[in-house]
């Protein structure tokens, strides 16, 4: 009987000795344990170079832990913002920024850290849909566009001397293009409803947020006819004359609309 119980036991505890070795031997593997950090970071770079970003940003958090305190490590985090905004993770990329001009607030590549966030934010790379319907950032959610804008305007009055403010204001200049041009898609799409009033407010609320940008031209003549429809003669007249005025070549004045090269939501 004792040998019996004996056998049992043995045979029970070769089965857990198998198990657990079964268990280390499928354990992954890191291959970067032994890696220097330079040697990781270099790794990093490479599959970056490679444009294989969910393989670079693994590589980069493991230097930042291991280099943590160091200016590789910084550089590391900035680097991983940037892999994870090339992969399409936008809020992780933008949770890393923040995290890094937390931390680093003295650090020389600050400058950099806000340009990105910008960028980040900015991305108005519709791909395929935009070579279909010509649709631009106007188009789009402005939330994303006016955080942008405030990341460059902060580079450009922290930072006036970077080397990344003369890219930060071109694009400050198209975010207001673009959000003044946000307002008239959204009085055109009242005006086509025949919701004349709500497209009249909205126009002038183009016109009063925002000037000297192209959307003023059709702002004004949306304006103008929205006042038309709504039988209100002194505002349209007024609404055509500084129309007339300010774009005496304009297709509004000259032609009544707009020439037939402008996207698919155009009305005139």
């Amino acid at each position: 009987m004792l040998r019996a119980k004996l056998s049992v036991v043995c045979a029970t505890m070769l089965a857990a000795t198998v198990t657990l070795l079964a268990a280390c031997s499928s354990a992954p593997v890191d291959k970067t344990a032994g890696m220097s950090p330079n040697r990781l970071y270099a790794e990093a770079k490479d599959e970056m170079g490679s444009s294989q970003w969910d393989k670079a940003i693994p590589l980069l958090e493991k230097l930042e832990a291991r280099a943590a305190g160091t200016p590789l490590a910084q550089q590391a985090q900035l680097d991983k913002a940037y892999a994870q905004f090339k992969a399409g993770e936008q809020a992780q990329s933008l949770a890393t920024l923040e995290r890094f001009i937390k931390l680093h607030p003295a650090s020389p590549a600050l400058d950099y850290a806000i340009y990105l966030k910008g960028i980040v934010n900015f991305n108005d790379d519709l791909g395929l849909l935009s070579s279909i319907t010509r649709q631009d950032l106007a188009e789009r959610d402005q939330k994303a566009a006016k955080e942008s804008f405030e990341a460059f305007k902060e580079l450009t009055s922290r930072f006036p001397d970077s080397k990344y403010t003369p890219d930060a204001r071109q694009r400050m200049n198209y975010i207001v293009g673009s959000l003044a041009q946000y307002e008239v898609h959204v009085a055109r799409y009242y005006y086509k409803r025949g919701a004349y009033l709500a497209a009249a407010n909205r126009a002038q609320q183009a016109l009063t947020d925002y000037r000297d940008v192209p959307a003023t031209e059709e702002a004004l003549f949306i304006l103008y006819k929205s006042y038309d429809a709504l039988g209100m003669e002194q505002l349209r007249d007024d609404a055509k004359r500084i129309l007339e005025k300010n774009y005496p070549q304009s297709d509004y004045v000259l032609k009544g609309g707009k020439a037939s090269t402008d996207p698919w939501w155009k009305l005139w």
